[in-house]
């Protein structure tokens, strides 16, 4: 980030970092090798692996809508906080899970911490963050949080090789760890929408027919972004036979995006046209996820991995700075918790039927089958918001986060 941009980053903004970067360490470390854990030590099929994330992916983002408006309402800092808590009891249990019923219930806390500390979260940063830099802003963001994502994959194979059990354990006591410095030190964070009850904030997401279109076509790119949680790491350890290639993998995406997420919101600034900027991230993430086929080395898979970054660093920060643009300033946690159901769905079904899809190719000795759907799935999302770019100025909110 630029010294002038940090100088213009407020000191909240900053706190918020931190605790993004805590929160990622601690989940990186643990979901890929959960997969892992599931499908060897516990004997699983991949498909059953995946309804697991799937269901915790669901609980999420299912009910990140109604954790949004509770934020918008009553404040984001004790909205954050009461998330963070419970995802570090949600995955601080997958350490003593030992039927299939205790790992959906830690499945289901887990993802229930973060249908209300993320929405919170996300409102935060684009309510304290001043317009001429949010997109700088989110992408710095982004590449804090990848630098979790590349410690957490030392952590992570450390802690896995050794146990499970201490693995849960130490991505849950990171999640307890950002709920008490949030509390100690981050400032309290107005609520926005203290004069409209929550069905007014249901009532006026669900009448912005543009915005949910543009939910909807965000299906297919958390679709394309979920494979990385599932499919990659399980091709990764059938192709090399160890689970170590699984961190380096990972991290070839963490660092592509450490070394180059800036630089390309710097190239991309002037191209105003998000919407396909978007859409050519997810067509580039379809490419890099299709190539996926041809790899039977890690150098080959750790070129893929390095596309499909690409494509996520130019997605990624347009994505998440859209949202404020849509919404009325007194609906932006609501507008974010809403924009979940794309990562709901999108990551459900990726983890669903993707899971499912690889089983099937592999089985019937198809193995183009999983990544050759996924390029196709970046096709139909480019296209779809090529068509939308042309009506976007008129649909952007007039009250819209300054």
């Amino acid at each position: 980030m630029k010294s002038d941009i940090w100088r213009q980053t407020p000191a909240s903004v900053k706190l918020l970092y931190i605790t993004s970067f805590i929160m990622n360490l601690g989940f990186y470390a643990l979901i890929p090798y959960l997969t892992l854990h599931l499908t060897g030590s516990i004997g699983w099929t991949l498909a059953m692996a995946g309804l697991v994330l799937g269901v915790r992916q669901f609980s999420q983002q299912g009910f990140a809508f109604l954790g949004g408006m509770v934020a918008d309402k009553f404040g984001y800092k004790s909205t954050m906080i009461l998330g963070m808590s419970i995802r570090a009891i949600g995955f601080a249990l997958f350490a003593f899970c030992t039927k299939e019923w205790h790992f959906f219930v830690a499945a289901i806390l887990s993802g229930l911490g973060g249908s209300l500390f993320e929405p919170a979260g996300s409102a935060a940063y684009a309510v304290l963050t001043p317009d001429a830099i949010r997109k700088e802003v989110f992408a710095f963001r982004n590449v804090l949080q990848n630098v979790g994502v590349v410690g957490s994959q030392i952590v992570g194979t450390a802690l896995a090789s050794l146990d499970f059990y201490w693995l849960s354990l130490f991505a849950g006591a990171l999640y307890a760890t950002t709920a008490v410095v949030a509390f100690l030190f981050l400032p309290p964070i107005a609520a926005t929408n203290t004069k409209q009850g929550i069905w007014s904030s249901f009532s006026h997401v669900l009448h912005d027919q543009f915005f949910l279109k543009y939910t909807i076509v965000l299906i297919g790119y958390y679709y394309l972004y979920m494979q990385t949680f599932l499919t990659i790491p399980q091709l990764v350890e059938d192709i090399m036979h160890n689970k170590t290639y699984v961190g380096i993998v990972l991290s070839t995406i963490s660092l592509s995006v450490i070394l180059l997420q800036m630089k390309i919101v710097e190239w991309l600034q002037s191209y105003k046209q998000r919407l396909i900027l978007i859409g050519i991230g997810a067509m580039v993430m379809g490419i890099g996820l299709f190539l996926l086929m041809f790899a039977n080395h890690l150098w080959l898979l750790m070129l893929d991995a390095f596309i499909f970054s690409l494509g996520t660093m130019i997605s990624m920060p347009q994505i998440v700075d859209m949202v404020p643009r849509f919404a009325p300033k007194e609906h932006v946690a609501a507008y974010y918790g809403f924009n979940g159901y794309s990562l709901a769905i999108g990551g459900t079904v990726s983890q669903l039927f993707g899971g499912w899809i690889y089983d099937v190719g592999k089985n019937l000795d198809m193995q183009w089958l999983p990544w050759t759907l996924c390029l196709l799935v970046g096709m139909v999302v480019v296209w779809n918001l090529y068509r939308m770019e042309g009506k976007l100025e008129q649909q952007l909110s007039p009250s819209r986060v300054k």
